[in-house]
């Protein structure tokens, strides 16, 4: 379906573009039809999910998490976290209380552990574990953790966790479908030098979320954009068909959507363009995670260099001569984004040195101002869509005011990324409801730590 773009969408741009470099662009710009029906097919997808018969079809599979009291305030103790989402994890100390403390630590990830076998990949996370808490004397005291793992996880229990399918670059072998905090476990006893009690397993999303509900009592929705981007958000039991656990009070568990991989099904081809189609098939997980593809960091950089490759070779930037870096994939970062558009209006000193590192000396304030439009449609984009998601879920909620923790490295560091998302968000929930969105501090540690203390106050 194409629908007429926005009359005024120039205003949301800082340097109007030459004709010809706008029109290229145009297929980038999103109207209110496309973002009202984006909406639409979102709610049906999660419907989906939530629903016994339809889950097993669906691409949004809207897994429970098992979480479903949010933190009170009071929660207090000595818990550690272990963080994995990407090339690196982290290992964390935290103490909860009327002081709160932080220690931790980070660890790599390297590149043939991602894609090796996965005994090699728990061993090697069990080691650092090992290291943290020998550094720490930490050896006798039993303390509860709470892990947090950022890939897409079919929930069995708090405790439990069966991973769907790796994304993010990694490819362990003999992980997916099986329990991934077993085989941590397997790793801890494999060493016999540590005593570990796991009490939790969640998402970043689900740790986003508790992380600013323990502040902010309000709070029903974590979102992440950064390298991959996926929402979690509190829902009825009586709305989730696939729920198998106990129906005593409290009538609500968080879900953990994995909405990256909205569209899938090609539910979103209406909007996706070449770029997300190239982007897709030269990707690891080719038909995977479009809606992921079109929002966050690890792709919004790739997005715009395929751009500015065809502006080249229609001769409509830096006189149709590129450079062996810009021609090389994966060359233009997405920080180059957020740097290039913290430039103010007409300046373009970010942009001139991110453009020399790429080979491209000469470039002039009219390539500039080219660029810098290729990053505002990507970027805007992201944001526009992310936003939708966002609203389609305050939607579901329906209450009068509810607060959205957010966190990621696209949403922390772009310049405008909040304002996008809170002006069309505004546009798209429905009227008199009240929202806020709310940088979460530290949600795949401190949100790990408390899901762990809210976990051992219940056991007690």
């Amino acid at each position: 379906m194409t629908t007429k773009k926005d009359d005024d969408v120039s205003r949301y741009f800082t340097s109007p573009p030459a004709p010809l470099v706008r029109e290229i662009c145009e297929e980038l710009i999103l109207s209110q039809e496309n973002l009202k029906e984006v909406c639409d097919v979102l709610h049906e997808e999660l419907n989906k999910g939530l629903g016994k018969d339809t889950n097993p079809e669906a691409t949004i599979k809207c897994f429970p998490t098992y979480v479903r009291e949010l933190p009170n305030g009071k929660e207090k103790g000595r818990f550690l976290a272990l963080d994995l989402g990407g090339t690196n994890f982290r290992v964390l100390l935290i103490q909860l209380g009327e002081k709160c403390s932080m220690d931790s630590r980070i660890y790599a990830v390297p590149q043939p552990i991602m894609v090796g076998p996965g005994d090699g990949l728990f061993d090697h996370i069990a080691e650092c574990l090992a290291s943290f808490i020998k550094e720490r004397e930490l050896g006798d005291e039993l303390l509860p953790l709470g892990f947090t793992f950022s890939f897409p996880c079919k929930q069995e229990g708090l405790t439990k966790a069966r991973l769907a399918r790796w994304t993010k670059g990694f490819k362990c072998a003999g992980v997916e479908g099986r329990d991934v905090v077993e085989l941590l476990k397997a790793a801890i006893a494999r060493r016999g030098d540590v005593k570990i009690k796991i009490c939790a397993i969640l998402n970043d999303t689900t740790g986003t979320l508790m992380s600013c509900a323990w502040k902010n009592h309000n709070c029903r929705i974590g979102l992440i954009v950064g390298t991959g981007t996926n929402a979690c958000y509190m829902e009825k039991l009586e709305k989730v068909e696939l729920w198998d656990g106990d129906l005593d009070e409290p009538h609500q568990v968080i879900i953990n959507t994995e909405w990256g991989a909205f569209g899938d099904n090609g539910c979103l081809d209406f909007i996706r363009t070449e770029y997300d189609n190239n982007i897709d098939c030269e990707s690891i997980n080719p038909g995977r995670q479009l809606y992921e593809k079109m929002i966050s960091g690890m792709y919004m950089g790739e997005i715009a260099r395929q751009v500015i490759i065809r502006l080249v070779a229609e001769g409509l930037l830096f006189d149709g001569k590129s450079s062996e870096i810009l021609e090389e994939k994966g060359s233009f970062f997405t920080k180059y984004i957020s740097e290039i558009e913290s430039d103010k209006p007409g300046d373009y000193n970010n942009c001139r040195v991110i453009l020399e590192e790429l080979g491209l000396n000469s470039a002039t304030d009219t390539d500039c101002a080219n660029v810098r439009h290729v990053c505002e449609c990507v970027s805007r984009r992201a944001a526009y869509l992310a936003a939708a998601g966002v609203a389609v879920l305050l939607n579901r909620i329906g209450e009068e005011s509810v607060t959205v923790a957010v966190d990621g490295s696209v949403y922390r560091f772009h310049p405008h990324f909040h304002n996008l998302m809170t002006e069309q968000i505004s546009h798209l929930i429905k009227p008199g409801m009240k929202f806020g969105l709310m940088l979460s501090e530290d949600g795949s540690g401190r949100g790990a730590a408390l899901v762990a203390a809210v976990a051992s106050r219940n056991s007690r």
